[in-house]
């Protein structure tokens, strides 16, 4: 875990508070780290499966890539009911209950065996996914001051692509050995196991033994929203007036927007990027298996860069806006670099190409703290919800678009896609955003 600031601007040093503050806070990261580990798996593993199955159950490229999409059709559309649901339900309830519901879904389609039974399915997993991010969001902006959130998001955003470097290989030597349907049955196995785990552990900072009243004045200073849990009104109606103050804001549709982008890249290496290897680039399983897991590692170098590198630039005196938005920009920027896999032939090259512009996409990755300190207090499980719709609508576009550009043995149209979109993204976060600071409500 990387090592985070112990202070925060303006508050008083942690030896000024009464007592060493406790570390409660770290154990919090470890647990959702760890949610983001089986989340991403539960995202990917049809793409690992995708080659065998394919070839199995007779699927072609254009209906490959509607399955693949699935995921994204309910994941997308049930973000704003998520996110509202983020704001109404506490934690420790919503996510166990999310994760043990998505994890059964996830054991399911190790047993279908048409095209129909895997869409439903996946359908199944999108939806109940969906409040995810918006609980890490509020997790974390809950439990952390200001000047340590970036850090922490990257910590955990990281866990995604460090699942899924080091355990793909293992998930392609599960199918090898035991076929595709077991991908399915141990990842869902892992999920519902987890889902006790955090149930057990997760607390409020304020309800949590391990926080000591040093720790939660030293997040409360630092602007960490700590007594969140209090403002929940579980029984208040849905108001439409908290969906167009969530709307009507150039600055919220900078990030939207940069998100759809951003994840244009990341849908493409959780969907395509094993059928690209094998079956466009002719590498086969095994060698793909291992050869598909640097781009992640380059892409969680990038993400654990870039939250160190934003709360080292605050801490350093530079604008909150410029701190978040350099790690983004830049690593956008980056990102446009996949352009390069269509020009060369080796498969070092290639590899190299996929792993630069993964790592930008990592680089770019700390997003989320941008909608923590821009969304409105109230609004904050709401606002994470459209984030996360707008941007996910790239999950459903992505896999499909990629269907209908490859022509034959030809990939290359596909790829300049991503690239595209990359460049998109880097110009929505650097003209629309704006200055970084929350916004107020009035009454």
């Amino acid at each position: 875990m990387p090592t985070l600031p112990s202070s925060t601007p303006g508050a008083p040093s942690a030896t000024a508070l009464p007592g060493e503050p406790s570390r409660a806070r770290f154990l919090i990261l470890t647990l959702l780290f760890v949610t983001v580990v089986i989340n991403y798996l539960d995202r990917s593993n049809l793409s690992v499966a995708a080659p065998r199955l394919a070839e199995d159950l007779g699927i072609e490229a254009k209906q490959m890539g509607v399955i693949l999409s699935a995921f994204g059709w309910t994941y997308a559309a049930m973000q704003v009911p998520g996110g509202w649901l983020v704001d109404k339900v506490r934690p420790r309830v919503l996510y166990p209950a999310a994760i043990a519901l998505w994890s059964i879904a996830t054991i399911g389609l190790g047993f279908v065996g048409n095209l129909v039974g895997l869409v439903i399915l996946r359908l199944a997993v999108g939806a109940l996914e969906a409040p995810a991010y918006p609980i890490n969001n509020r997790v974390v902006t809950t439990w952390f001051p200001e000047r340590e959130r970036a850090s922490a998001i990257g910590f955990y955003t990281s866990g995604q692509f460090v699942g899924l470097a080091f355990l793909t290989p293992a998930l392609i030597y599960l199918q090898q050995h035991l076929g595709w349907h077991m991908v399915f049955v141990v990842t869902g196995a892992i999920g519902l196991l987890w889902a006790v785990v955090w149930y057990a552990l997760y607390r409020e900072p304020r309800e949590h033994r391990g926080a000591n009243p040093a720790e939660i004045a030293l997040i409360a200073q630092g602007g960490g929203l700590v007594d969140l849990a209090t403002k929940i009104r579980p029984r208040s109606k849905f108001e439409w007036a908290d969906l167009r103050a969530v709307l009507n804001k150039r600055k919220l549709w900078g990030v939207y927007l940069g998100q759809f982008f951003l994840n244009s890249t990341l849908w493409f290496f959780l969907t395509w990027f094993p059928t690209y290897l094998v079956k466009y680039r002719g590498m086969d399983f095994i060698k793909a298996g291992f050869l598909a897991s640097l781009p992640f590692l380059a892409a969680f170098l990038g993400v654990v860069s870039s939250g160190l590198l934003s709360d080292f630039l605050v801490r350093r005196g530079c604008s909150l806006g410029f701190a978040r938005k350099m790690p983004i920009i830049s690593g956008l920027l980056i990102s446009s670099s996949i352009v390069g896999a269509n020009y060369v032939q080796s498969p070092a090259l290639i590899i190299a190409c996929l792993s630069l512009a993964f790592f930008g996409n990592g680089l770019a990755s700390i997003t989320w703290s941008l909608v923590s300190a821009l969304a409105p207090e109230r609004l904050l499980g709401l606002t994470g919800g459209m984030f996360n719709f707008v941007g996910n609508l790239a999950s459903v576009s992505v896999p499909i678009m990629i269907g209908f550009l490859v022509k034959g043995d030809n990939f290359a149209p596909a790829i300049t896609y991503i690239a595209v979109t990359a460049l998109l993204g880097a110009l929505c976060y650097g003209f629309m955003v704006g200055k970084v600071e929350r916004i107020q409500e009035h009454p």
